[in-house]
């Protein structure tokens, strides 16, 4: 740990992967709450000797031997952690004061803590012991298998619509004239893809999931994947509802063409030299969208995916199994693919590229579709994605990095006052308390700086 990436760590709120701890007397017991939810979500820090906001106080120098000690012991004993942990302190001088840390990685099991379940939420660990739905969640999250390779045994050729398969073989061929698959019968295409195997483990063989999905009738799909629905919304004169709207559980090769007509169907297209070939960039963008939310998203959640298509904004939503939290970049970013069977099977047939290369795609296009607009990605339990088309929405989120005049003067009085109340801000622009604290939200992201709870002070930025 460098003196700088401490002090990157120490330069905000706690937040979702970050966990400050006054620990002034020795390792309070709610650290082990935190090693749990941790270890249940994206990992984290967790910094001992430290104020909430990122203060650092330190912590007894006669007392580091002994809480290294403690700490260790207790992540070792399975009444206080189970699955027992490996994890150690490390020590630093920062600022003048001694501080203890450690990196909590993700663990491939459920972590509990003195027999409870902890998850992280923001900045705090939240006991979901006794919430059966949010278990589920975090047990599908830590699943080593993916729910595409459930097998249905009973599951046989007339209760999958094998004819798709000759459209099949023309993206194939389309794409790749010599493909393995065009000299193959329909069940060893569906082998070499991985759509019919056994389980070693069980004895089980059969069709799986992913080829339920890929080739299933409606009712089949119903039955094996009741959760599955992509709810696609065209709203721009009614807000409150929809213009159109079309409800799909289809199929996935025939989801993806209704999908690809309903975003052609409310998008203007431009067109662009692409390999010296004019080429449709709104397709580009739009194919890459669609196989997102049809690729990588959790089937075993009877989360709902959405496409909506709004006047400025093409935008996505779908629930995944996160491997991290918050915005995915197109340099920075390590690429998995969530559902590999279906991965494979779209970039064989032509309608997705090898993983990571979407995202690389959106970044390239999107600012020629809208003019200078860029994609947004988050990743979380909910994937989003937001698309601009055209130049209004780049303006509006060149906005949504700068402060407004209002937020702009609330800085202001900040920077003269690091004891600002809130009530202070209602009383001088006349705006509600829900007002200010959204406005100090998007301080707060853009500026670096951060409040006190304990002293009532405006910290900022080193």
């Amino acid at each position: 740990m460098t003196v700088e990436k401490m002090r990157e760590l120490l330069s905000d709120d706690e937040k979702i992967t970050i966990e400050y701890k006054e620990c002034a007397h020795g390792v309070q017991k709610d650290v082990y709450e935190t090693v749990s939810s941790f270890s249940n979500r994206y990992g984290g820090y967790i910094i001992m000797g430290v104020l909430d906001g990122g203060v650092p106080v330190g912590v007894h120098k006669n007392l580091v031997k002994d809480m290294k000690r403690e700490f260790v012991n207790a992540l070792n004993n399975p009444n206080v952690m189970s699955p027992t942990l490996y994890l150690s302190l490390e020590e630093m001088e920062y600022d003048g004061h001694i501080l203890l840390w450690t990196y909590v990685p993700p663990t491939s099991v459920v972590e509990k803590c003195s027999g409870k379940i902890y998850d992280r939420n923001e900045d705090g660990d939240m006991d979901i012991t006794d919430s059966p739905i949010q278990l589920q969640n975090m047990y599908n999250r830590k699943s080593n298998t993916y729910a595409e390779h459930k097998i249905f045994p009973y599951v046989k050729d007339e209760d999958l619509k094998l004819e798709l398969m000759e459209k099949v073989k023309n993206l194939v061929k389309s794409k790749k004239p010599d493909h393995d698959w065009l000299s193959m019968t329909d069940r060893q295409i569906m082998i070499s893809a991985g759509l019919y195997e056994k389980d070693f483990s069980s004895g089980l063989e059969g069709y799986n999931l992913a080829a339920v999905l890929l080739f299933g009738k409606d009712e089949v799909i119903k039955s094996c994947a009741p959760g599955y629905q992509t709810d696609a919304l065209y709203r721009v004169e009614n807000l409150d509802r929809y213009d159109d709207r079309i409800t799909v559980r289809t199929n996935l090769i025939e989801s993806y063409e209704l999908l690809m007509e309903f975003i052609a169907k409310h998008t203007s297209d431009k067109f662009y030299l692409v390999d010296n070939i004019n080429t449709s960039i709104r397709d580009l963008i739009a194919r890459e969208v669609v196989a997102n939310i049809l690729i990588h998203r959790d089937y075993a959640s009877a989360f709902p995916a959405k496409l909506i298509i709004e006047e400025n904004w093409i935008r996505t939503e779908n629930w995944c199994i996160p491997r991290k939290h918050g915005n995915l970049m197109s340099d920075e970013f390590t690429p998995y693919p969530k559902n590999p069977l279906l991965q494979g099977f779209f970039t064989n047939i032509g309608r997705a590229d090898a993983i990571g290369s979407g995202v690389r795609n959106l970044y390239k296009y999107v600012p020629v579709y809208s003019d200078g607009g860029k994609p947004e990605l988050f990743e979380d339990d909910v994937f989003r994605i937001s698309i601009p088309l055209n130049k209004v929405a780049s303006d509006e989120t060149m906005m949504d990095k700068k402060l407004s005049d209002r937020e702009q003067k609330i800085y202001d009085m900040i920077c003269d006052n690091n004891h600002l109340t809130v009530e202070q801000v209602m009383a001088e622009l006349d705006i509600s308390r829900a007002t200010v604290f959204r406005d100090y939200k998007k301080i707060r992201d853009l500026t670096g700086v951060s409040f006190d709870k304990n002293s009532g002070t405006w910290i900022f930025p080193r």
